[in-house]
């Protein structure tokens, strides 16, 4: 799985509560393919086995600094590894990483690692802001340590948890790894807005007009483009998934609003994803109250809603790339071909509403991506996360060749 398939990763694990957490951890990134060794600090040991690890990683688990035959274990395990993770975190390990320490083995491999660090706090809220952890803390970030906020939320003292302390999801943890792990390329750097899920217009104070869209597709786009380095704004609809890490997130309900907001990011966005699924009309009037049986009219009478991607056309960047979306139930690639020239799209994601594992509300999807003047590229069915990332990669080309031409026409006019 992209981009952790086969990439060494070394997983400190220190005393806290929260380990039982980082169990998990292990298990996503082995999962995804990842080539896992952990390293438990003695007192992480009281908490959770080395056993638990082994099994979950399917590698031995490290935990002494010197032992028969291993007395270079810090040498070799840090040289090994692609990206260091501790989590949790303690307030003590925080504290003996940023004076340098090596009095352990994982504090030893993190003076010996020369890949990127990604350390992740727990403890009680107090400690965390206590002055003491805010200066080590800040210590280590000016090291070129990356640390990830702890979060609000239950400790393990019941009368605590009022400020943060709380270690970070591991699935949270699993995205920023994977924003570490993912080499930098067309899109580090760059403004990436997104949209998704489905707009609602209503028809009076409890019902709407709206459709199946789960937000999965748009979410996933988001997602895969933080993780590449962009910095990613998700205008969401009405979503059935969880936002994804890393994003600035603009929620809205009605299509109305999605173009403000569209409209409002545009000027700054080096490619627009519109991947949202809007609804095509709305009530001419909504009703002020709900509507009864008895009271119900003979007719809803509808009008249009605005179409995002022609209307907001004119606020669009010089040279951003701009990706539509066609969920189709008849001549599907027809119609994408006018849309595409109809809306002056650089690229158009077409599948069709009636195929099975594809569409709304489901983990996967068939599409094709077309192009002005070029062949239809139909994909096999795939999970949307990868099929985000086709699209993402297309996207990093476009944005590839434009910059080269932007340096010719620079070249040319001297």
């Amino acid at each position: 799985m992209r981009p952790y398939a086969g990439r060494h990763i070394l997983l400190g694990v220190t005393g806290g509560i929260a380990s039982y957490k980082t169990a998990w951890l292990a298990r996503l990134l082995a999962q995804a393919g990842a080539l896992v060794d952990v390293v438990l600090t003695h007192s992480a040991r009281e908490f959770v086995g080395a056993v638990t690890f082994e099994a979950l990683t399917g590698r031995p688990v490290h935990t002494e600094l010197v032992a028969a035959g291993h007395a270079l274990d810090h040498i070799t395990l840090a040289q090994a590894a692609e990206l260091v993770v501790v989590a949790p975190a303690t307030a003590d390990f925080l504290a003996r990483a940023a004076s340098g320490r090596a009095n352990d083995l994982l504090a030893a491999c993190l003076l010996a690692a020369r890949a990127p660090v990604l350390l992740v706090p727990a403890m009680n809220d107090r400690m965390w802001a206590h002055r003491q952890t805010v200066a080590n803390v800040a210590h280590l970030r000016a090291l070129g340590y990356g640390v990830l906020d702890p979060a609000v939320g239950p400790l393990a003292s019941p009368q605590e948890g009022a400020g943060p302390g709380r270690m970070a999801e591991p699935e949270t943890i699993f995205d920023h790894l994977g924003r570490l792990l993912e080499p930098g390329g067309a899109l580090a750097g760059r403004r990436v807005l997104v949209t998704a899920g489905p707009t609602r217009e209503r028809l009076d104070p409890v019902r709407f007009l709206s459709n199946e869209s789960s937000g999965k597709m748009g979410v996933a786009v988001a997602a895969a483009a933080w993780r590449r380095g962009a910095e990613v704004t998700l205008v969401a609809g009405p979503l059935g998934v969880p936002a994804p890490t890393g994003a600035c997130v603009v929620h809205v309900e009605t299509t109305a609003e999605m173009r403000d907001a569209v409209r409002a990011a545009l000027p700054n966005a080096d490619v627009l994803v519109m991947a949202a699924a809007p609804a095509d009309f709305r009530p001419k009037a909504a009703a002020a109250s709900k509507i009864t049986k008895a009271r119900r009219p003979a007719a809803i009478p509808l009008a249009d809603t605005a179409d995002i991607l022609t209307s907001t056309r004119d606020a669009r960047r010089p040279g951003a790339v701009v990706v539509g979306f066609a969920l189709e139930t008849d001549d599907a690639l027809g119609r994408a071909k006018e849309k595409l020239a109809a809306k002056a799209l650089d690229l158009i994601v077409v599948n069709d509403a009636g195929e099975e594992g594809a569409g709304f509300g489901v983990d996967t999807n068939r599409v094709t991506l077309l192009a002005p003047d070029a062949e239809a590229e139909a994909l096999p069915l795939l999970p949307k996360s990868e099929v985000a990332d086709a699209i993402l990669d297309r996207v990093e080309q476009l944005l590839g060749v434009r910059k080269s031409r932007g340096a010719k026409k620079k070249t040319d006019g001297r």
